[in-house]
């Protein structure tokens, strides 16, 4: 038993790091507290489910690219009707995106209903195996490759491409990067692009493990931000560790106690962590004149 929650807790921190990932630049380097994060979660959940209607048992597969498409312009449209207008003020952004979110909770219920709705696995994501000593399910499998695919994706993007390295360039020092004639709002853009996008994934890969409803992303929020803050604002590699972290820890508590208890219990251990290193487990560095 104590062998399958790690299995279960490695498949929660994935999860939360298909999540945390969009947060991890929307939040980490633009300094925007986006409480409608959980929102581009459940387009991409819902977008999967009427992906089904004419892709069938595939619809999992299908929706992927849709629903990062789907939750990036989503992303993209709020960064540049309402966003843009409060850089440099987070707790505004705070307000304004949870207002948004609300918003758009209403929006799923008159166009899907209340009450949740189901996706139909894949036959390929059923079921599961046994290997030493420990159960396996195919989906949870799945949800731990995506997220492994996703953070390999961003950490190619970042470092062997342009358009990355601009990004890393503004989250370092925005000013300087304007200055040397990077196009700032432009990488603004996309980064909220790609981060709702893979808000957008994280709900295909919820749709796996559970009913979809109008609240699924706010769930899933809060460990989200927690996961952004513990790892290090801006740390592609502070978000895996501590992803991978919270989920094992979420996991075992559950186990012993139940789900709230867990809740609580994740949530006291960050505050406490944070005491001791408040700038996270890894600092972003950059040049700066003393």
């Amino acid at each position: 038993m104590i062998a399958n929650q790690f299995v279960t807790g490695l498949s929660i921190g994935a999860v939360l790091l298909l999540i945390a990932l969009g947060l991890t630049f929307t939040f980490g380097q633009m300094g925007v507290i986006n409480m409608a994060h959980g929102e581009f979660i459940m387009a991409g959940a819902y977008t999967t489910y009427l992906v089904q209607n004419f892709a069938g048992t595939q619809a999992v597969a299908v929706a992927l690219p849709i629903a990062f498409v789907v939750g990036g312009v989503m992303g993209l449209v709020l960064e540049r009707l309402l966003v843009r207008r409060f850089y440099g003020r987070p707790l505004d952004t705070l307000l304004l995106t949870w207002g948004v979110s609300l918003i758009l909770q209403q929006a799923a219920i008159d166009l899907f209903g209340a009450p949740n709705v189901q996706v139909s696995a894949p036959e390929w994501l059923r079921g599961g195996f046994h290997a030493a000593g420990v159960d396996i399910a195919y989906n949870r499998l799945f949800i731990m490759a995506l997220a492994a695919a996703g953070v390999t994706g961003i950490w190619l993007y970042l470092t062997r491409l342009s358009a990355g390295r601009r990004m890393r360039a503004v989250m370092q020092n925005r000013q300087l990067a304007a200055i040397s004639g990077v196009a700032t709002d432009r990488v603004d853009q996309l980064t909220f692009f790609i981060g709702s996008g893979l808000a957008g994934l994280a709900g295909v890969a919820l749709t796996l493990i559970g009913p979809v409803g109008p609240q699924i992303g706010t769930y899933y929020i809060v460990d989200a931000f927690l996961v952004v803050v513990a790892g290090g604002l801006g740390q592609l590699k502070g978000a895996v560790l501590a992803a991978v972290a919270l989920g094992l820890l979420n996991s075992y508590v559950e186990l012993w106690t139940n789900a709230s208890f867990a809740k609580v219990v994740v949530f006291a251990v960050i505050v406490a962590f944070l005491q001791v290193r408040p700038q996270g487990l890894f600092v972003l560095r950059s040049r700066a004149l003393s």
